[in-house]
């Protein structure tokens, strides 16, 4: 993929060995830690829009998941690690420590977002700030799917089939598949840079990423559903100030309020809706980093 564009110039790259395999990251800026992490089905690039407008204020580390990009994609277990999203939270965890940085502020973006509420319920000491962009916690979307939502999120039960049905199915096609559900997000209207696109396309045509990213959803569907559950029954919350931002035509914003459902698993929240789609920061960065920056620098 040495041909893709560099949509980070000046940036650093490193490679980070973790408990969920080597991690590719980009690092650029100044200024206190930031996390950024990117959904489904992207890499790292996504941030690309975005990362200048918060780079004057943060050093930005901005990694490939476990399985996406850059970074390896290991056999995942029983239990779907290292694409459960605490095994993720863990390997963040990790690459923040060796980046030398024990406590950060981090963004998360679709199952990033997931990745990093579950880092902060696990890892509180680790938080200072989190931002979850056009989600609420997994537990809440298994347990309030209807006819209406089930139809919205089929991409949740499909992906979460067992191996190897929705690999094959897929995989015949994987850069179309990709193109439509991306575009189908977005009402049909492509948002993006052509640049980025074909990073995604890249990483997602490659049949061992594209197992890896069916693991991230079938752990959705099993280990991370119980992990939040376990948390809920106990009571436990999010102790960082969470600021939660979702897209206005988003999956969010079609059921209850999201700062409602925040509020259940969060003691500190505040949030609004970006007038766009899922892909907040392609779709309206300069609107994100509005809402974003005041709320780090607080």
């Amino acid at each position: 993929m040495d041909e893709l564009a560099d949509l980070f110039p000046g940036y650093e790259s490193r490679f980070v060995e973790t408990s969920a395999g080597k991690l590719f990251a980009r690092i650029g800026g100044k200024g206190p830690p930031l996390l950024l992490i990117h959904g489904y089905p992207e890499t790292n690039v996504m941030w690309h829009r975005l990362a200048p407008l918060l780079a004057g204020s943060h050093t930005l580390i901005i990694p490939d998941l476990p399985g996406y990009g850059l970074s390896d994609a290991p056999e995942s277990g029983e239990d779907h690690a290292p694409y459960n999203k605490r095994a993720m939270a863990k390997a963040m965890v990790e690459l923040m420590e060796r980046l030398g940085h024990k406590e950060f502020a981090l963004v998360g973006h679709d199952r990033g977002g997931r990745v990093a509420y579950r880092l902060a319920l696990d890892h509180p000491q680790r938080v200072r700030k989190i931002s979850t962009l056009d989600i609420v916690p997994t537990w809440e979307m298994w347990a309030g799917i209807n006819a209406k939502r089930a139809m919205k999120i089929f991409h949740w039960t499909f992906l979460a089939q067992p191996f190897p049905l929705p690999e094959m199915l897929i995989g015949k096609a994987p850069v179309e598949y990709l193109e439509w559900k991306m575009l189908a997000w977005n009402g049909g209207k492509s948002r993006f840079d052509p640049r980025a696109f074909e990073h995604y396309r890249a990483f997602f045509k490659q049949p061992a990423r594209l197992h890896a990213t069916c693991e991230d959803y079938r752990a959705g569907q099993t280990t991370d559903f119980e992990h939040d559950d376990a948390d809920r029954k106990a009571g436990r919350k999010i102790e960082a100030p969470l600021l939660a931002l979702w897209g206005a035509t988003g999956i969010p914003a079609g059921g209850e309020s999201p700062l409602d459902v925040w509020r259940r698993w969060a003691t500190d929240v505040s949030g609004k809706a970006i007038a766009c789609g899922h892909f907040l920061p392609e779709e309206a960065p300069e609107e994100t980093a509005a809402e974003l920056l005041p709320f780090l620098k607080q």
